[in-house]
This record gives structure tokens, C-alpha cells and sequence, in this order.
């Protein structure tokens, strides 16, 4: 049985263009891996794409359930984590990690989260979550487990959210409602494109030796700034209409997280995310995507396409 490389969050933001990249990537470096995409629901349609994908094996697995023997029994050698940031996030992914080292795998590609957040006093609870995870992965006794944490800006499919429903809305009813950015009109952010850090993580992935990524920290910032008025702008071109009534600086998007299972008192957690963004801290000048990224996978997708992509999907 060929070895395999598991994709934890395969129908993802991230996972998706991990799984759609990889195979070719794999053909011209390590050769012939099994890709096994990990999916809560086989039949939905994003899971059936993937399968169409060659080399490419679905399976329907909750992530937080994999152990030491699964792993071997599946042959896992690599693997990619895009995990989730609820408050049982180490707890789960810790002991994810820690099923990798016993089954002796080699390479894990892991999504963390924006480089402002991550830190033991920071007062954004996943980024102290995932903190102490690379603090674990660093330690003497998982030596033998190599890995490379990705620290991406917010995703465009986060930020535009509001805005492309709002032209979605508008063009289904022709009514204008409040459209709330988290961006303020003047603030700048270098927001990425989950295709970027599905491809980077695909191109480290298929890397032939990743000793030289073991361990690092790499930030991943869009290839470009857009402001708070620039996404207004790309509403406006989509619809052809002046925008009557902007809330910039909006965070009712954090707050309506409770209704995805978020527990209410991680809210002004989430909310104090906001403050670098507010800050000019997570713009392409500020804090650039770091050199080994630039040379070997570079975000490269602009705002406005993004913005097209999300409307037509």
C-alpha cells in the first residue's frame, strides 16, 4: 500500500485547494502518496468534487476521533490540519498531534492563526490555544514529529462575507439594507485567499525534504491591502448602486457567532481580534508574508477577484 498524506479538513476553506493541488505537486517531487481527503459528509457535493480528483480517497471521519492505530492503518505519513477554534481546540488538536507522534508520522502542515494573535498573554483565546500547541510540538519529546505552522491573515471568504450578501440581497429584492464591514472606512488589511494557503501548504506538503521548514513560523499575507471603503467600492461596481447606508468598524458578525455553537463568553475574546486589524498591523507593509513563502508559493490572488469568485459560488 502506497504511503498517504491525510487532509484534515479537506472540504474546508484551506483543505479544498490542498486536495485540488497536491496531486500534481506530488508527481514532480515525492512521487506516487495516496491523498486521503477527510470529510464530515461523503455525500455532499463539495465532498464529490474531491473525489473526482485522481489519487484522491474520501473518507468520513470526525478528525477529533483519529488515534495512533487509525493513522497506521491507514499507512499517514504527512498530513495537513486545518482545525477548529471552539474552546475544546488543544484539547482536540493536541491530542491529534500526539496520535501523529506514536504512529511515527514524518510531516505536518498545520493552520494556525494571524501572527498578532499568537502568544500566552494575548487576549484572543484560540491564538493562546494555539500557542501552547507549538510550544507541545516544539518540545524535545515530539522531535520526531517535523512540522510547519502557517500564520495567515484573515481569509477573504471572512471579511467580504457582509458585503457579497448584501449584493446578493440586493440583486434578488432590489432593497438596500445596513451593509456592515469589520474593516473601518480608512483601515487597511492584507486579507488572504484560502486558495493561497491551500497551495502553500500543498507546495510543503509535496516538498521532497522539509527539514527546512521544521518548526518555522511562516505569515501569510494577502497580495494586496484593500481598505473598509475599497470593499464598499467593489459592492457598489457589482451592483451598479451608491450604498446608502455603511456601518464601518461592524462586529455583529463576531457576535452572531453564538449561533454557531460558540459559547457566548468567547465573544469579546473573538471581538478584541479586531484591534491590530483596526491598527494597521496586519498589512502587507507592516508585516510581510515571510521570505521562504515568497520564494516557494506566494499568495498572488487580488481582492477584486476573490470578491468575483465568492459572488459566483
Amino acid at each position: 500500500m502506497p504511503p498517504a498524506i491525510l487532509i484534515v479538513g479537506a472540504t474546508g476553506n484551506t483543505g479544498r485547494n490542498v486536495v485540488r493541488t497536491l496531486p500534481n505537486l506530488l508527481k514532480a517531487t515525492i512521487g506516487s502518496h495516496r491523498i486521503l481527503a477527510l470529510t464530515r459528509d461523503v455525500k455532499s457535493s463539495a465532498s464529490q468534487d474531491l473525489a473526482k480528483i485522481p489519487h484522491v480517497e474520501l473518507i468520513e471521519k470526525d478528525w477529533t476521533e483519529i488515534d495512533q492505530a487509525w493513522l497506521k492503518a491507514h499507512g499517514v505519513v504527512r498530513a495537513f490540519v486545518a482545525g477548529h477554534i471552539l474552546p475544546s481546540q488543544f484539547m482536540d488538536e493536541s491530542a491529534l498531534y500526539l496520535a501523529m507522534l506514536q504512529a511515527a508520522v514524518e510531516y505536518v502542515v498545520k493552520i494556525s492563526t494571524m501572527d498578532e494573535f499568537v502568544g500566552p498573554a494575548n487576549t484572543v483565546y484560540y491564538g493562546r490555544a494555539h500557542w501552547a500547541i507549538e510550544e507541545m510540538l516544539s518540545h524535545q519529546d515530539f522531535e520526531a514529529l517535523q512540522w510547519t505552522s502557517l500564520r495567515p491573515n484573515v481569509f477573504t471568504s471572512v471579511y467580504l462575507a457582509s458585503a457579497i450578501q448584501w449584493v446578493k440581497d440586493y440583486k434578488r429584492t432590489e432593497e438596500q439594507q445596513p451593509l456592515k464591514i469589520l474593516l473601518g472606512a480608512d483601515d487597511k488589511m492584507a486579507l488572504i485567499d484560502p486558495d493561497d494557503i491551500g497551495l502553500t501548504a500543498a507546495t510543503l506538503l509535496a516538498t521532497e525534504n522539509p527539514s527546512p521548514h521544521n518548526k518555522a513560523k511562516y505569515i501569510l499575507r494577502g497580495a494586496e491591502d484593500i481598505t473598509g471603503q475599497g470593499v464598499v467600492n467593489l459592492v457598489e461596481q457589482h451592483t451598479g448602486v451608491k450604498v446608502q447606508d455603511v456601518r464601518f468598524r461592524d462586529t455583529s458578525m463576531i457576535t452572531d457567532m453564538v449561533k454557531y455553537g460558540y459559547p457566548e463568553k468567547v465573544i469579546s475574546s473573538i471581538i478584541s481580534a479586531c484591534e491590530p486589524v483596526w491598527a494597521g498591523k496586519c498589512t502587507t507593509s507592516f508585516r510581510p508574508t515571510s521570505k521562504p513563502i515568497m520564494e516557494i508559493a506566494p499568495p498572488t490572488t487580488r481582492i477584486a477577484d476573490a470578491f468575483k469568485a465568492l459572488l459566483e459560488g
